[in-house]
Order: structure tokens, then sequence, then C-alpha cells
């Protein structure tokens, strides 16, 4: 039986953490491409450090003459994007940084087993994970790192509070009984700011009333530990204090160590690349799954061979929360959705300019928009699941 009463930690870091920064370049990239044709294949890495980004991996479109003369755009989509991150420091500014391009033509035979087979772009093991403790039905822990982070970036943003800047890291024990998420025993929080003169108590006195939005206020108590800033001075932030790299945060973007993770990276990559949809789908399935009531938490497990379009393997676990047997609910899923690489984007629709807006703060627990974007987080398949089982 699962355990009712402990203490679980996640993390959750910005938009201005440096391998965010690199996400969502990556990302950026990847929905120009999708802008131009959607059937664009993508699988872009993106590294900075202090005053210079560098950008390379495989892309591809219809008309190779049309690429050669799109690689020209590639160094204005990252400036765009540390822009609007908020990035003008002496040593790492937008408008300043060498931006090296290294992309090059997809590999024709990668290209054969996707496109002519219709076949995943690789083989792998992707997870999708929901549970019942918040409306979203994510793990508590992330959810909340997420949200401060977000809420902090908004107001760094609008100028409510101009002495923050775009690096900052938050993380999260929340103390949990009888299975359900009742109080914060640790609350961290580390930020880049203005200036030198700035204490930890000065950051925490701006901080702390926007945590308190967020958070459920029976969460935080006499016993929540507060750590802002707990090493002092935090000026210097992004690639200039630390190098980035796209795909090193993927437990950030994911469910916060609440559930496995396949080991895949998801930003930079066009939805054939089965690490990102198949992620997509595992959690929207799991979503689905704890929203039509069959379990009140639900791990999800897909896996693929390069070339190969149908899974090899669906696997689900209810970890005892579970109103009908596992085998049941797996065949059921199989039947609910075409769980195929081109079936996966087809009913979620990713074949679309969608991806810049997942790069930081969670791929997971958001809400769906109008342009289509965050599709794996309805739960319009709750009632066709039920059904099946």
């Amino acid at each position: 039986m699962a355990r009712q009463n402990y203490v679980f930690t996640s993390e959750s870091v910005s938009e201005g953490h440096p391998d965010k920064v690199c996400d969502r370049i990556s990302d950026a990239i990847l929905d120009a491409f999708l802008t131009e044709e959607s059937g664009a294949r993508v699988a872009c890495e993106t590294f900075a450090t202090s005053g210079m980004v560098v950008i390379g991996g495989e892309v591809g479109l219809s008309d190779q003459e049309r690429l050669k003369n799109y690689m020209g755009r590639i160094g204005q989509i990252a400036r765009d994007c540390i822009k609007d991150i908020g990035y003008e420091q002496e040593k790492f500014h937008w408008n300043t940084c060498h931006v090296l391009n290294f992309l090059h033509e997809q590999s024709a035979h990668i290209s054969q087993g996707v496109v002519d087979r219709d076949g995943a772009g690789d083989q792998g093991i992707m997870f999708g994970y929901a549970v019942d403790e918040t409306p979203e039905l994510m793990p508590a822990p992330i959810q909340y790192s997420h949200k401060i982070l977000r809420r902090l970036a908004e107001v760094r943003k609008s100028g409510a509070e101009p002495s923050l800047r775009p690096d900052a890291k938050t993380q999260l024990s929340l103390r949990y009984e009888d299975g359900k998420p009742v109080e914060v025993t640790q609350l961290v929080l580390s930020t880049q700011h203005e200036s030198e003169d700035q204490t930890s108590d000065d950051i925490r006195a701006i901080v702390e009333p926007y945590i308190r939005e967020v958070l459920p206020a029976e969460w935080l108590t006499e016993r929540t530990e507060w750590w802002v800033n707990p090493t002092g001075t935090f000026v210097i932030g992004g690639p200039d204090g630390d190098a980035g790299l796209t795909g090193r945060k993927i437990i950030v973007d994911t469910y916060g160590g609440s559930a496995p993770h396949g080991g895949g990276a998801f930003s930079g990559k066009d939805p054939t690349k089965v690490d990102r949809s198949a992620a997509y789908a595992a959690r929207y399935l799991a979503k689905n799954i704890v929203a039509a009531g069959l379990a009140s938490r639900c791990t999800l497990q897909l896996s693929y061979a390069i070339g190969v379009a149908k899974p090899l393997s669906i696997y689900v676990d209810t970890h005892g929360t579970g109103k009908v047997e596992e085998a049941a609910i797996e065949n059921a899923v199989a039947k609910a959705m075409d769980l195929t690489p081109r079936g996966i984007r087809v009913h979620l629709g990713l074949d679309r300019a969608i991806y810049e807006r997942t790069a930081a703060y969670g791929h997971f627990g958001r809400e769906p928009d109008t342009e289509g974007g965050f599709s794996w987080e309805k739960t319009d398949l709750a009632e066709k699941i039920s059904k099946e089982v």
C-alpha cells in the first residue's frame, strides 16, 4: 500500500534559467519551421554561455532551396527569445551576443523510417502521470513551484517589480497527510536581482506577497521554513553565470520526480519524435483515466521502436487506487486512441507552431489554448475510455 504520510519535494526554474533559455530558443526555431511547413522535421539543440549562443542539429523541409534560405533567420529568432526573456546584461545581451548556427539537413536514413513507413523517429519509453491532488491533476509540489515562478515573471515583466531579473529557481517541500498535501515544510527561492546592495531580507520582502498569492493560505504555517536567496547576492545570472543546454531540465518539464521519466527531452523536437509526442499522449491518457474516475492516481508507459508505427507495449499502474483492473484500462486506451506517431499528431493537433510556450513552467498542468497549445491537457477522452472499460 502506498505511503499516506510523508514529505515530498519538487523544484522549478524560471524562463531565464540558462537551460530554459536554450529550451526556448530550440522550441522557437521548431515553431518557425512548423509555421513554414507543417511537416517540417526539426531536432534542434542550443548551447548558451557568456556572450554566445550555439545552435546545432537536424532540420528538414520538402524544398531544399527554401531550407537554405530559411537558415538566415535563425540568429534573429534566438535574439528575439533572449530579448523577450529580458536579458540585457553586459556579458549576455540580446543585441550583442554572438549566435552561431550549425543546423544541417536531416539524415536521409532517419527520414526514410519516419516518412516512408510513418514509424517512430526513435526507439524509447515514455511515461504519463496524473493525480487528483490538484485541479490540474498534477502533483502539487511541481505545480505550485511553477506557479510561483510564473507569477514572479509576470510582475517582473510588467514593471511592478523592476529589481527582479530573469534567472530564478524555486523548490517546495510539501507534507502529505492521508495522501493529500497539507503544509509547506520548506520553501526555497533564489532569484536574480538588480543590486548587490539588496540583502536576502530585501528580496524576501519583494517576493513573499506574490508567493502567498499563489499558495493555499493554510499550507503556509508558523512551522514553514523560508530560504530566500540563501547564498546572499545573486546579480550575475543566466548563461553569463552558468552555461545552458537544451533538454537538461526534464524533471522540471514533467512531474517533478513524482513519476518516472523515460529519459528523452522534449524541446527542439518536432512531433514525429515520440520522445515528445508520445510523452504528451501518455499524459493525455493518464489524465483522462483519472478524470474518468477510474483511478485517483495513474502512471502510463508507452514504448516504441524506430521506424515502427504501433507502440510495442502499453502499461498502466493505478497505484492501488483503481476502480477496475489495470489490464482493462490498458485495453481500453488502446481502443480509445490511435497511438501510432501519425495518430497522436492528428488526435492532438501537434503539427502546429505551439511549442515555444511549453519551454518554461512545465509541459503539463497548463490550460489548453485557442491556438491548439497544450491540447494534451484536455479531458475530452474520459467518457470514451470509460465506455471501452
